[in-house]
Order: structure tokens, then C-alpha cells, then sequence
């Protein structure tokens, strides 16, 4: 089953048993889901629906920051629920040790020797962990590596 079709009817579930917080967080990634499909006319893949997720989920994160800072803790929690709600359809996230070793393998394949291949290694990052890892800590794991070369 497509992710798009498990949306779907994880939408139908939520209206019927009145789940606010999961009927709006759904509702949030089909409207965005549809709104790219339409500007795009075409069907999305698996792989765009989990970028819209992830899209998503970062700004709810954004978001509970700026309500924690405006001291607003009513909507900061809501958008936590919505968050954790999205995070559930993500893949298994990578550990720190693996994502080290998913970035020095790239940096082997790239033949990065520096901070200016920095892009190289990103290109054949960003494809190959869509979805399993935040891109910024993987960002933070390459430089840390070309810069101490």
C-alpha cells in the first residue's frame, strides 16, 4: 500500500473515532500532498510524500519554538501532538554511528578531500538517507569530518 493510500485511510479512522489532533495533522500533509500534486500534475511517489512529512514536521518544530518562546504552551503542546502524529510515518531514523558511517562512506565515494567538497558529499547524501536522518545533523557530521581533514 502506498503511504499516500495509508494517509488516506488513517484519515477516514481518525474522523471516526473523533481524533482531533490526528485528524488535522492528516489533513495538513493530504492538503499539502494534493496542493504538489496538482502544481506538479502528477501522482507523487512514496519518497515526495516523505518529504512533505518532513517538510511538515519542521516547521511544527519551528513552531513549538516560537509558541514556548511567546509563552504560549496551549499551542506549543497541540503542535507537539500534531509532530508526534507526523513522526510516525517516517522511517526508523539512523543512529549517530550510522549516519557517521553513511557519511564516510560518501566522502570515500566523492573523494572529498576538504570543506569546499562539501556539496559533492551532500549531493549523494541527501538521496540515499531522504527520510531516515535529519539532513542537519548530517550536514553537521560532514563538515565536522572535511573540516578535520
Amino acid at each position: 500500500m502506498s503511504l499516500k493510500a495509508r494517509l488516506s485511510q488513517d484519515m477516514i479512522a481518525a474522523r471516526k473515532a473523533r481524533d482531533e489532533v490526528r485528524k488535522a495533522a492528516l489533513e495538513s500533509i493530504l492538503t499539502a500532498v494534493k496542493q504538489r500534486e496538482v502544481d506538479d500534475r502528477k501522482e507523487l511517489t512514496d519518497a515526495e510524500v516523505l518529504a512533505i512529512v518532513e517538510k511538515l514536521l519542521k516547521q511544527r518544530r519551528e513552531s513549538i519554538a516560537g509558541y514556548e518562546q511567546g509563552a504560549r504552551a496551549d499551542l506549543a503542546e497541540r503542535e507537539r501532538a500534531e509532530a508526534a502524529v507526523l513522526a510516525a510515518y517516517l522511517p526508523q531514523q539512523l543512529s549517530e554511528a550510522e549516519i557517521a558511517a553513511e557519511v564516510d562512506g560518501a566522502i570515500a565515494a566523492a573523494g572529498a578531500v576538504g570543506p569546499q567538497d562539501m556539496g559533492k558529499v551532500m549531493g549523494l547524501l541527501k538521496t540515499k538517507l531522504a527520510g531516515r536522518a535529519d539532513m542537519g545533523r548530517v550536514s553537521a557530521a560532514v563538515k565536522g569530518k572535511l573540516s578535520g581533514r
